[in-house]
């Protein structure tokens, strides 16, 4: 059941990272679009919004995508003091604390999202955009950074070693 979890995240953590590439190069246009208007003298009026959401919501979407792969700053201090049979224990004890902090922050973000829908809160920019759009995509990203912390856990806890970190040099 947890290899099966495992193996199923992967996949999902893959396209939250292709989303965020993609978000990259969004930004990338929607700056290159920008210059070009305003040599011409006008502008899009919605760069600094947008690009904004774009980079909150590339930022959390790859977070899991990140940690499976071991691209997150990690420091192994304790870890080098101990025998290797025991890496998982330090590895299992700061993946839960985050787990459970990003766990209570989502929640608090979800109630966050649920109201500006409820309220129809819009930003108060020309774009009048709803703000549960992109505070719901960085929910998303969190939650699947909950789902493969989750996920790191059970392996810990099944497995005792460490996860294979896929794409690690």
């Amino acid at each position: 059941m947890i290899r099966l979890l495992c193996r199923c995240v992967r996949p999902v953590n893959q396209l939250a990272g292709m989303m965020a590439m993609l978000l990259i190069i969004y930004i990338t246009g929607h700056i290159l679009l920008e210059i070009i208007l305003r040599l011409f003298g006008t502008s899009t009026f919605v760069l600094d919004e947008f690009v904004g959401y774009a980079v909150a919501t590339m930022a959390f979407l790859g977070l899991g995508y990140a940690l499976e792969r071991g691209s997150l700053v990690r420091v192994n201090v304790l870890l080098d003091r101990l025998p290797s049979r025991w890496h998982w224990l330090p590895d299992l004890i700061s993946t839960l604390a985050a787990l459970t902090a990003f766990a209570w922050l989502s929640w608090f973000w979800g109630l966050n999202v649920w109201r500006s829908y409820q309220r129809g809160t819009l930003s108060e920019t020309l774009a009048e955009t709803p703000l549960w759009i992109p505070e719901g995509m960085v929910l998303l990203g969190m939650l699947l950074l909950c789902l493969t912390l989750l996920s790191r856990a059970l392996h810990l806890v099944a497995e005792r070693t460490l996860p294979i970190q896929t794409g690690v040099n």
